[in-house]
């Protein structure tokens, strides 16, 4: 999954990229890992998200903004960027595979990781850990979840791996009807209008589902609210690949775009803290439905995931293009981390119950002791395992 199909630097003409690795792409996947236990750690004291295991205690107003504004923040890219590195995938796997070992291949690689977590990884961790499963035995609780169906709606985090399944299947089904995304090529000093364009499509896009359905409805362990930011990033990575974005755009226009949508975005944030509610402890307007906040909402989240991965392109591009034999590990196990990380995350915040800290210290203190046990548990279970082959 990390052998990343490229042109060379230095082409002038674009055209079936070769096949090399990029180090910085590796790089940037595990530390939206990272992120994604960061996320969870948060979940687990600060007052905002859903998570297996939860231990909240009263909070004053200053920890509340601040998990509110990391968690929205976070929110607001990390899975979209690794929804856009999956379209680059994508496109690049179809040209070598074609349709049936392309979709054979995702099934494999996605599927039986979703299914193996939905039937063994989370129901343990429901009934053994974050103890919402009820009472019974675990053999009857995990048949009553069967029977019932509800365990189409257990997917944990691996819903991104389902999702990202779904599309991919897709887009195979696309490419299988002969349509093929254009070359469109970045040019220096150009392309805002597609940028500014691109961000005010994800924008409407994202406002309108949420008029429908709000940001924090689920259905199958999915936000349906944050679907337009995936699937348009997923579609850009394709058609990255096939411009060969990820080293064609400049470092000048990469860094000059993000500034520009991260500073918009600064001030829109501060704008809707000020007058959307959040100061008063209404945040009922954000999570959608036809009001100016939810809109500005949706424009600020478009600005951060488009600025912000301008600005990672470019910074580890041009700052973390290589790997030791550390990074090289971080970046073998990122997926199995992603894979086994919440039963050791919710181990870890029951074993932490009793620390007297600042719920901020206490889930950045999570974070690195999930991140340990995480690694290594992929490092040392899951890659010792017949799993190896597919993580």
């Amino acid at each position: 999954m990390t052998d990343i199909p490229i042109a060379a630097a230095g082409s002038t003409a674009i055209e079936a990229p070769s096949t090399a690795r990029l180090a910085f792409i590796d790089n940037i996947r595990w530390s939206m890992i990272i992120l994604v236990l960061s996320m969870h750690a948060c979940d687990t004291y600060s007052p905002f998200g859903n998570w297996y295991y939860v231990d909240r205690q009263p909070s004053d107003l200053p920890t509340k903004l601040f998990f509110g504004v990391y968690q929205s923040f976070l929110q607001a890219f990390f899975m979209a960027l690794l929804f856009f590195i999956a379209g680059y995938f994508s496109a690049a796997s179809y040209d070598r595979k074609g349709f049936a070992p392309f979709v054979r291949d995702r099934v494999l690689r996605l599927g039986v990781p979703t299914l193996l977590y939905m039937a063994v990884i989370g129901p343990l961790t429901q009934y053994f850990l974050s103890h919402t499963w009820g009472r019974g035995g675990f053999g009857h609780q995990w048949l009553t979840h069967l029977k019932d169906g509800e365990w189409l709606s257990e997917t944990g985090p691996m819903w991104f791996c389902a999702a990202l399944l779904a599309l991919s299947v897709l887009y195979g089904l696309c490419r299988l009807a002969g349509l093929k995304e254009p070359s469109f090529e970045p040019r220096d000093g150009r392309g805002g209008g597609a940028i500014a364009g691109f961000i005010a499509v994800m924008a409407v896009a994202t406002f309108l589902v949420r008029i429908v359905v709000t940001e924090d409805a689920s259905v199958l362990n999915m936000h349906p609210g944050d679907f337009p930011q995936y699937v348009l990033m997923y579609a850009a990575g394709a058609l990255g690949y096939r411009g060969n974005w990820l080293l064609r755009l400049s470092d000048s226009s990469c860094l000059r775009w993000a500034a520009l949508a991260l500073s918009l975005s600064a001030i829109l944030f501060a704008t809707l803290i000020v007058f959307g509610g959040a100061l008063q402890g209404d945040t009922s307007s954000y999570a959608g439905g036809f009001n100016p906040v939810s809109g500005g909402k949706c424009l600020w989240e478009a600005l951060v995931c488009v600025g912000m991965g301008l600005l990672l392109l470019e910074r580890y591009r041009r700052h973390f293009d290589r790997q030791g034999p550390f990074a090289r590990w971080l970046s073998d196990n990122a997926f199995g981390v992603y894979l086994i990380h919440p039963p050791i995350l919710v181990g870890a915040a029951i074993l932490l119950h009793g620390v007297v800290l600042p719920a901020i210290a206490k889930a950045a203190l999570l974070t690195a002791i999930a991140a340990v046990g995480s690694f290594a548990a992929s490092a040392f279970i899951l890659r010792k395992s017949p799993l190896r082959a597919i993580l």
